[in-house]
């Protein structure tokens, strides 16, 4: 339940409009109106919109008022699609959010076409940022001071309102929900709940397109992961930079950290848009002023494009299924001494004993052993897992070869599998 403070919070900002310019916003050139947005959601006022709190919860009343300014209906249960997280959620706990309440926004666009308007494309770009530093700052002595998170991603939450105004226009045959999520910067914890508990069905979702930090443009460069996932993606994308002009890059699998890999983990197509990171990334510089509004603008229109595209094409994209890229000797879980690789996806909202997957890799031991998306492993051996730290000190008592009895739980029903533990990256 919502504390009294939190309520009278939400309600002022809902009736009020805490930016100039929402009324009227056809006056407003598109350039000022996304750096309008981004002034709002990366000012000091908002203390860096860590989840959870009542200046997030402002942001998300903000981002719910320029979706129905720009034309997006609320969804059938509302605005606003709160999740409670677990006391026990490893980054939750780190970042001292544990039992705090996330609030993902979610506008709706219905499609135009009787026989289309079922099927879904999903528009996303999280809003929340790191607070006060004291969890994912990479500035060294920062905690205390406020990461107002302009590019990440303010900038993704504005290119979302200029794309929603694109569409909202002429709406194309497939209806497109837009979805602001909360809890990316913790572990992608407001898309997986999405994903867990839809508002529409997630068999209906034909793919997912993500803007996460897309306020720095340099030299034109764009980067596209996800450009593998369907077949159809890169003649797609190619087709629509043809007059886009950007120097694009792609990256071809789905995985990653930001929302888009919730949503291939669930089995669907997606897209993240991205300029690369910068000296600002997760430290205290990542102003306002640093965000170029014209590359915001030329992203956006790109992404409405590439949306409109795939929400009117008779048939909706086909998904493939890849591995995660290999790990490099450049990432921690290669380090020697690491351990051995089992390839589960574990889902960091926690909230029960044991690991609950959201996914397992493609490939992978545990892939080859059966497990699979809400499965919850409870043993690797004789060796109790309750947590992600013990299943990693687990791992890092084997070695590549290692063959090992997995107990897990599946649909409340205790079950064993056995599998041979491979080599990180191989």
């Amino acid at each position: 339940m919502k504390t009294p403070l939190r309520s009278v919070i939400l309600a002022v900002a809902l009736c009020s409009g805490p930016a100039a310019g929402l009324r009227g916003q056809t006056a407003t050139p598109p350039v000022e109106r996304v750096l309008e947005d981004v002034r709002f959601l990366a000012s000091d006022s908002l203390q860096g919109r860590l989840t959870g709190t009542p200046q997030a919860d402002t942001a998300a009343a903000y981002v719910a008022r320029r979706f129905a300014q720009v034309g997006l209906q609320a969804s059938p249960r509302g605005w606003f699609q709160d999740f409670v997280i677990a006391r026990d959620a490893p980054s939750a706990v780190r970042a001292g959010i544990g039992g705090v309440t996330g609030r993902n926004v979610i506008g709706v666009l219905p499609g135009r076409e009787p026989g289309l308007r079922n099927q879904i494309v999903v528009v996303g770009a999280h809003y929340d940022h790191l607070g006060l530093g004291r969890f994912g700052t990479l500035d060294p002595d920062s905690a205390g001071i406020i990461h107002n998170g302009a590019d990440d991603n303010a900038s993704g939450v504005a290119a979302l309102m200029r794309i929603a105004g694109i569409l909202a226009a002429a709406p194309p045959p497939r209806t497109v929900v837009f979805i602001a999520f909360s809890g990316e910067e913790e572990g992608l914890l407001g898309s997986s709940y999405y994903v867990r508990n839809p508002i529409f069905p997630m068999s209906s979702v034909v793919a997912m397109v993500n803007l996460d930090m897309v306020g720095r443009l340099r030299n034109d460069r764009l980067l596209v992961y996800g450009s593998a996932t369907a077949t159809e993606f890169p003649a797609l994308l190619d087709s629509l930079n043809a007059s886009a002009g950007f120097a694009l890059h792609y990256q071809g699998d789905g995985h990653g950290p930001s929302d888009q890999s919730s949503f291939y983990d669930a089995g669907k197509p997606v897209l993240h848009l991205f300029t690369d990171l910068h000296e600002d990334y997760h430290r205290t510089g990542d102003d306002w002023w640093k965000v170029s509004g014209e590359g915001i603008l030329r992203v956006a229109d790109f992404t409405a494009a590439v949306v409109r595209a795939i929400a009117t094409r008779p048939e909706p994209p086909t998904y493939v299924n890849l591995p995660p890229p290999p790990v490099t000797a450049r990432t921690p879980a290669a380090t020697p001494g690491y351990g051995a690789y089992l390839g589960t996806i574990p889902d960091m909202a926690g909230g029960t004993t044991g690991i609950r997957l959201s996914g397992v890799r493609s490939g992978s031991p545990a892939d080859s052993a059966g497990l699979r998306r809400d499965d919850v492993i409870i043993r690797i051996g004789d060796q109790e897992v309750p947590d992600l730290q013990a299943m990693t000190d687990v791992l890092r008592s084997h070695r590549p070869g290692d063959v090992v009895e997995i107990t897990f739980l599946r649909d409340g029903v205790e079950q064993k599998v056995k599998t041979r533990l491979g080599t990180r990256g191989a």
